[in-house]
C-alpha cells in the first residue's frame, strides 16, 4: 500500500483524491501545513506528496523548496485552481513531478500515479508471525545487557525530576545527563528573564536579553558578562526561526556577530528552547569529545527534548510567581488588624492569623492552634450555613456575652472553584469595631452638642431681636403711656415681635415633627395662594405679585394642610426676599408620571432676582445656612423636612448665570403620605 500525503489547508482536495483513488492501493493523508518535525520522523514512510496552492505568489515555491529539503527523493505533485507561467516553470526546476488544474480528474491521477510508481514495485507484505515466533524473534534479537542499559538510562534521567522546582539545577542536572549519553565537550543554556514577581521593577530592556542560566565547560568569567540578545545575533535568528544553527552553516557566515558568539564560546550548535508557543532560551553545544558532530537526527531529538524543557522551565517560572504572591498574601494576612480565618468545607482550619486567634482565645490551647470548634456558636454556624448555601455574610455584628462592651463585624465570603456546586472554603474577617463604635459616638455627641451651641446662638439672637422693640417701648411705657403716637408704635411693636417669635415656634415645631398628624385633600392652588398670603405677612414691600400656572385639570394633595402650607411660604418669602424691586413669584404645578407608572405634582416656584449662587443651591436645605444678615436660615430647611415626611423630595436645579432661582418639590398625588398618625381618623 502506498502513502500519499497532502499538504494544503483545504479539505476538499484530500477528500478529492481519496474518491478517485483506490483504497485498498493508497491511503491518503492530509496536513494543513508543512510540519517539519513531523516529517523528519514519517518522511521515509511517504511514498508520494501532493501540494495544494495557487501559482500566482512566492509562497507555494517556498513550501515546495522546504518540501524538496525534507523529502528529497519523494515525487510531488502541485494541484492549483490558479497559475502563472513564471512560477510554473520554478515548481518545475525545483523538482515538482507535474503541476495539475483543479479539480481532480481521477483517471489522470492513477494513470500518473501508476507511471510515477513503475520503477518502485510495492513491498510484498509478509504475512505476521505468530506471537510465539515474534517472541522468540525478539528474545535472539535483544542482547542481555539491552534491558539493563536501558533501566540504567532512565535512572539517570529520572535525577532530573527532584530539580523540578529549581530552574538553575535542573538544566544543570540535564546538560550532565546529556553530556554522559553524547560525550560533550562543553555546553551552555542561556533563558530569558521569568516574569516579574508582584510589586517589583524591570530593567529596560531587559525582556529582549538572554543571560547564563547554566554551563559546563565553561569558565564563569566568561559566561558573567555574556549576554545574547533576541534582536540580532544567535538568539535574535533562532528567535526568527526557530530552527537548529550550525556553525558552519551560510547564515552564519553571513552574520559576523554570531560567528563571533559562536567563537566566544566555543560552540558549534544553536538550538532554540521554547514552549510550544514562544522562546524561552538558547542551549550552545559543542562537538563530542572525540570531535565528531552532531548528526541531523540527534539535533533533532535533543530539539524535542528542550521542547519539554522549556515547558518545565515555564512551569517553574509560574511557581515561583504563585510562590511570591502567596508569601506577600501571607504577610498581609499576618500584620493585618482584622482577624481573618479560613475554614474548608470539612470544616477544619486552613488559615487563622495571630489576630483571630487573639479575638477567640481559648484556655490551655497551645498559641498556633486553632480549630473550628473555638469559634463562638453563633459565628460557626454562619460559616456552616455560607459553606453549605454559598451565600456571603456581611457586615453581620457580633458582641460577645462576656465582653458586653466589645462589637464585632463579621464578613463571610465562600470561595468556589468553577466546576464546584458548592464552596470549597470560606473566609471569616472579624473586625474590631469598639474603637471605632465609641469615636463614632464621640464624634456624633460632639456634632450634636456644636449644633445645640449654634442652634442657641442663633436662637438667642433671633428671639432678642424681637423682644428688643418691646424692651425699648417699656422703658418709655410710663413717661410716654398716654401719647397715642406711643400706643401705636408699642402696638407695632409687640405685633412685629410675636409674629416673629411665632413663625421660630412653628418652625421649630415643624423640625420636631416625624410624622403627618393630619391628613387631608388640599387643592394645590389654594394651598398656594395661602401660603403666598402667610408669606406676604413677613415681607415688608407692599407691592407683590403671585403669578400661578397649572396645566390640566385642578390638581389636589392629600397631606397635612398646615404643614404644607408653611414650607410653601417659606419658599415663597425666601422668593420674595432674593426678587428684585417688582417681588413678583412665578408658581408652576402640572402632574407626571414616572417609569414604575407612579404620579406625581411637580411645583416649581420661582422667583424674579439673579438666582441662587453655587455654594446656596448646594448648602441651602442645611439648618441656619443663609446668605442675609438676618434670620436664622432654617427657612428651607424646615421646608425640605415637611416635604420628606410627606414622602417627597424638594430640589434646586444646578444654577445658571442670570437665570432666576427655582425651587422644585415633588409630591405623591392621592396617596396618604407615610408616618401619618393613627390617629388621623379621630381628629
Amino acid at each position: 500500500m502506498r502513502t500519499l500525503l497532502i499538504i494544503g489547508p483545504h479539505t476538499g482536495l484530500g477528500a478529492a483524491v481519496r474518491a478517485a483513488l483506490d483504497a485498498s492501493h493508497y491511503r491518503v493523508i492530509q496536513h494543513d501545513e508543512c510540519r517539519e518535525e513531523e516529517l523528519r520522523l514519517t518522511g521515509a514512510s511517504i511514498d508520494l506528496c501532493i501540494l495544494d496552492a495557487d501559482l500566482t505568489t512566492v509562497e507555494p515555491i517556498r513550501d515546495l523548496q522546504r518540501l524538496r529539503r525534507l523529502l528529497p527523493h519523494c515525487p510531488v505533485i502541485l494541484y492549483a485552481s490558479d497559475s502563472h507561467r513564471n512560477w510554473e516553470e520554478e515548481a518545475y526546476l525545483l523538482g515538482a513531478s507535474h503541476v495539475l488544474n483543479k479539480p481532480v480528474r481521477g483517471r489522470l491521477l492513477n494513470s500518473l500515479l501508476d507511471r510515477l510508481f513503475a520503477g518502485t514495485p510495492k513491498e510484498e507484505e509478509k504475512p505476521a508471525p505468530a506471537p510465539r515466533a515474534r517472541m522468540e524473534e525478539t528474545r535472539a534479537a535483544e542482547t542481555p545487557l539491552m534491558p539493563a542499559r536501558m533501566l540504567q538510562l532512565l535512572r539517570n534521567s529520572s535525577s532530573i525530576l527532584c530539580h523540578s522546582l529549581d530552574a538553575e539545577s535542573l538544566l544543570r542536572e540535564f546538560l550532565l545527563v546529556l553530556r554522559e549519553i553524547l560525550g560533550l565537550n562543553r555546553a551552555a543554556i542561556f533563558l530569558r528573564a521569568s516574569p516579574r514577581a508582584p510589586g517589583t521593577t524591570e530593567a529596560a530592556g531587559a525582556s529582549q536579553r538572554l543571560t547564563s542560566a547554566c554551563a559546563l565547560g565553561l569558565a564563569p568569567g566568561v559566561l558573567e558578562h555574556f549576554e545574547l540578545s533576541l534582536e540580532a545575533g544567535i538568539a535574535g535568528y533562532l528567535y526568527r526561526s526557530g530552527r537548529v544553527l550550525r556553525r558552519e552553516s551560510a547564515e552564519v557566515e553571513r552574520d559576523p556577530r554570531m560567528a563571533r558568539e559562536f567563537d566566544a564560546l566555543g560552540v558549534r550548535v544553536a538550538i532554540p528552547v521554547l514552549d510550544r508557543q514562544s522562546l524561552v532560551g538558547v542551549a550552545l553545544l559543542d562537538e563530542r569529545i572525540t570531535g565528531e558532530p552532531m548528526s541531523n537526527d540527534e539535533l533533532a531529538l535533543i530539539f524535542h527534548l528542550l521542547e519539554q524543557l522549556g515547558l518545565a522551565i515555564k512551569n517553574i517560572w509560574w511557581h515561583e510567581q504563585v510562590s511570591a504572591r502567596h508569601e506577600m498574601m501571607f504577610d498581609i494576612l499576618r500584620n493585618i488588624k482584622a482577624g481573618c480565618i479560613v475554614i474548608g468545607h470539612e470544616l477544619n482550619v486552613l488559615h487563622a492569623n495571630e489576630t483571630a486567634r487573639g479575638f477567640f482565645p481559648r484556655a490551655n490551647r497551645p498559641p498556633e492552634a486553632f480549630d473550628f470548634n473555638d469559634l463562638p456558636q453563633v459565628i460557626g454556624s454562619k460559616v456552616f450555613e455560607v459553606l453549605k448555601t454559598g451565600q456571603p455574610v456581611v457586615d453581620y455584628k457580633y458582641q460577645p456575652a462576656s465582653a458586653p462592651n466589645r462589637h464585632f463585624q463579621i464578613g463571610i465570603t465562600p470561595f468556589r472553584k468553577q466546576s464546584a456546586a458548592t464552596p470549597t472554603a470560606a473566609l471569616v474577617v472579624v473586625e474590631d469595631c469598639t474603637a471605632a463604635d465609641r469615636l463614632r459616638q464621640l464624634e456624633i455627641e460632639t456634632a450634636n452638642l456644636r449644633l445645640v451651641q449654634q442652634m442657641a446662638e442663633r436662637l438667642a439672637h433671633e428671639i432678642g431681636n424681637a423682644v428688643v422693640p418691646i424692651a425699648t417701648h417699656q422703658q418709655l411705657l410710663r413717661e410716654r403711656g398716654a401719647d397715642a403716637d406711643f400706643q401705636a408704635s408699642l402696638a407695632a411693636a409687640m405685633e412685629e415681635g410675636v409674629k416673629r417669635v411665632s413663625r421660630l415656634v412653628d418652625q421649630m415645631r415643624f423640625l420636631a415633627r416625624d410624622h403627618v398628624r393630619r391628613v387631608e385633600s388640599v387643592p394645590v392652588k389654594q394651598l398656594i395662594e395661602e401660603a403666598f398670603r402667610e408669606a406676604r405677612a413677613y415681607h415688608p414691600s407692599t407691592t407683590v405679585l403671585l403669578q400661578y400656572e397649572a396645566s390640566g385639570e385642578p390638581l389636589s394633595l392629600t397631606c397635612d394642610r398646615q404643614g404644607l402650607q408653611h414650607a410653601f411660604a417659606e419658599i415663597i418669602l425666601n422668593a420674595l426676599q432674593a426678587s428684585n424691586a417688582s417681588c413678583q413669584v412665578q408658581v408652576r404645578a402640572r402632574t407626571e408620571t414616572d417609569s414604575s407608572g407612579s404620579r406625581w405634582a411637580r411645583i416649581e416656584v420661582q422667583d424674579s432676582g439673579s438666582g441662587f449662587s453655587p455654594e446656596a443651591a448646594d448648602k441651602a436645605a442645611e439648618p441656619f445656612f443663609t446668605t442675609r444678615k438676618v434670620g436664622l436660615g432654617l427657612g428651607l430647611a424646615v421646608t425640605s423636612k415637611i416635604i420628606q415626611t410627606h414622602a417627597g423630595k424638594m430640589e434646586i436645579p444646578p444654577p445658571r448665570s442670570g437665570v432666576p432661582g427655582l425651587v422644585r418639590i415633588s409630591l405623591p398625588l392621592d396617596i396618604a403620605a407615610p408616618g401619618a398618625s393613627a390617629k388621623t381618623a379621630a381628629n
